[in-house]
């Protein structure tokens, strides 16, 4: 029993520091769920834990995950290699051969496709553990990969036999033909997954649970780091920013309301007035007719924040849709403006490969400058700031020790309605080196905004 506590512990404590927000009580819950359930029916255990500890579908991959580490399907080797039989057939020279010349790996693809086929997931449970025995491990057998387990059974590849056994003489490229194309893509990428999770089960009773978790559970995307996010997960951003590019377009829209007063509305301040002898102690004002800003979007673009510009571009897709005009404009050691980047449905990876073949954003080095690409910005482009103008930077405010530019910036700022600057590095390393955050922090107030969950707490702040 003490075992179990000390398993449930550590699961639940390595569950928080993913980022999935576990109370005291739910992890209580989680305790009196078990003692409803057989112990020894691992998904019953699975289901009682999901139930109690997990709030949104988001975080159900990191839970699995960690799930599969803390409580492993098998221990020690599971199913090896039997050990009458080679793991690879061997050349001459004492090589592997390739696994396309390789009977014994032959062997193995018809068993997966026989497994792919039937969509066998007990089958196919068993087949990727002991595929993991015999090909999974490092050339120097000082570690397990899955790369070797894919490679040498190339599951992709089995594809067309898998069409060709269900669809036998029927035409291709119908509905049965896209069904069945569907199908066995889920089932093969279900081997791939269950692939990673005997490597990590493999590698974590090596190395330790804690140190395999560490290593290969990615945040939660609320708290994915900008600049660490892949491609899918880029289109996952996407569909979070467009709610948060709405609260933000509110909160601008509400301090304008809330910070200024309408024109005098006269009649009711005489009337007011009759009260007090016609003396106007009190001044009523008509109230203000709130419109839909205006933002400008001043980006470094530079290599040092690249893959936090990526983010800056879902930002700039979502807000064109809430306020009245949206203008954006990148920089390196000078300024050009990518407006004509963001037409609506562009993709942002093509977004950003166009911006960097065609925008003119180098000057001298291509090195960031933030001094004279903020004056170019204002010698250009300072009449996109007015009266009526958010203007938002995003850069980490590294300007490799070069100039500044503080007056012509705290002109932009003075003119614009709001401004407001986010910065993707860690508050930490602001002013370290050649970072002036605190200088332009002292005309611009200044955000750490890395991840969903810093804009959302950055767009609580302007209530």
């Amino acid at each position: 029993m003490a075992s179990l506590v000390d398993r449930h512990t550590g699961f639940v404590a390595e569950l928080r520091r993913a980022g999935l927000p576990v109370s005291v009580a739910e992890g209580l819950d989680a305790v009196r769920a078990m003692q409803a359930i057989d112990l020894l029916d691992r998904e019953s255990l699975r289901a009682a834990y999901a139930a109690t500890v997990v709030k949104r579908p988001q975080h159900r991959a990191t839970f699995d995950t960690l799930f599969d580490l803390w409580f492993p399907a098998a221990v020690g080797d599971g199913a090896a290699a039997s050990p009458e039989r080679p793991e690879r057939t061997l050349a001459g020279d004492g090589r592997p051969v390739p696994p396309a010349l390789d009977p014994l790996v032959q062997e193995r693809r018809d068993e997966l496709a026989e497994l792919l086929l039937t969509g066998d997931d007990a089958g196919l449970r068993q087949f990727a553990r002991t595929a993991v025995a015999e090909y999974g491990r490092t050339p120097g057998q000082e570690s397990w990969f899955s790369s070797g387990v894919l490679n040498a059974l190339s599951p992709d590849t089995l594809m067309a036999r898998l069409l060709n056994a269900v669809l036998g003489g029927q035409e291709r490229g119908g509905m049965a033909e896209r069904v069945a194309r569907r199908t066995f893509r889920d089932r093969i990428a279900r081997f791939r997954d269950l692939v990673g999770a005997e490597v990590r089960r493999r590698i974590a009773e090596d190395t330790g649970v804690e140190r395999t978790a560490r290593i290969t559970v990615r945040p939660p995307l609320e708290r994915l780091d900008f600049a660490g996010a892949s491609r899918a997960e880029m289109e996952a951003l996407r569909r979070e920013v467009h709610p948060l590019a709405r609260r933000l377009a509110a909160r601008l829209v509400q301090r304008q309301r809330h910070g200024r007063r309408g024109r005098l509305d006269f009649r009711r301040t005489v009337r007011a007035s009759l009260a007090s002898g016609g003396v106007p102690l009190t001044t009523h004002h008509r109230p203000p007719r709130p419109h839909r800003p205006e933002l400008v979007v001043l980006c470094d673009a530079s290599d040092s924040v690249s893959a936090f510009a990526h983010f800056t571009l879902l930002l700039t897709f979502a807000l064109r849709e809430q306020f009245s005009r949206v203008r954006a404009f990148a920089f390196i050691d000078t300024t050009d403006e990518i407006t004509k980047y963001f037409a609506p449905g562009s993709d942002v990876v093509d977004a950003m490969a166009r911006l960097a073949a065609e925008a003119d954003l180098v000057w001298i080095t291509g090195r960031s400058n933030y001094g004279h690409a903020i004056k170019v910005f204002d010698e250009k482009y300072g009449d996109a700031v007015t009266s009526k103008t958010a203007l938002l930077i995003l850069g980490d405010a590294r300007s490799n020790y070069g100039e500044l530019s503080l007056p012509v910036l705290e002109s932009l700022v003075d003119r614009a309605r709001h401004a407001y600057w986010l910065n993707p590095e860690p508050r930490g390393r602001w002013d370290t080196g050649d970072s002036a955050a605190s200088r332009y922090g002292e005309l611009v107030p200044m955000f750490e905004c890395r991840n969903l969950t810093q804009l959302a707490a950055f767009i609580e702040e302007l209530a």
